[in-house]
């Protein structure tokens, strides 16, 4: 089961909080997936390290449908976005959650993260609250690790 391999000290940051805030909980935690929560600690979103980064990449970046031409960005390298867009609630930025409950199985898990193009999945208890992360390597050493009771081929 997924509860078996998640990662149990789990970030998380309230709906009240601003953006602002997510990123610095992201820039000093080192994680890449934060969990927005309700009052009662159950996940309604997540602020993905992409999401935020967004916020400083120039608007022509989604329009070229290739940067290796682009050696840098020049100037916009030393722009950061405008306080007004840092003071804006997390709710303005977080994306839909996909979360498990901790007694999914690892392969289905992992499944869905590859389904959803996810590598970080938010684990919650039966209850609906937020009690651990899984990521696509804790999945998938938990599945390898279970091999070694396979026996080898006979010849």
């Amino acid at each position: 089961m997924i509860r078996d391999c998640m990662k149990r000290k789990v970030f998380s940051i309230s709906t009240e909080a601003t953006i602002r805030q997510a990123a610095a909980l992201v820039a000093e935690r080192h994680i890449g997936l934060l969990p927005v929560v309700d009052r009662q600690g159950k996940p309604v979103g997540v602020i993905r390290l992409a999401d935020l980064l967004s916020l400083e990449l120039p608007d022509f970046f989604n329009l070229l449908p290739d940067l290796d031409f682009v050696h840098d960005f020049g100037a916009v390298e030393t722009t950061r976005p405008a306080p007004k867009e840092l003071d804006r609630p997390v709710t303005a930025l977080m994306q839909p959650v996909t979360f498990m409950e901790e007694t999914c199985g690892l392969l289905r898990a992992y499944a869905l993260m590859l389904k959803h193009n996810l590598h970080d999945l938010p684990v919650v208890s039966v209850e609906g609250a937020l009690v651990g992360i899984a990521s696509r390597v804790d999945i998938g050493v938990a599945i390898l690790s279970s091999w070694k009771t396979v026996e080898p081929s006979k010849p």
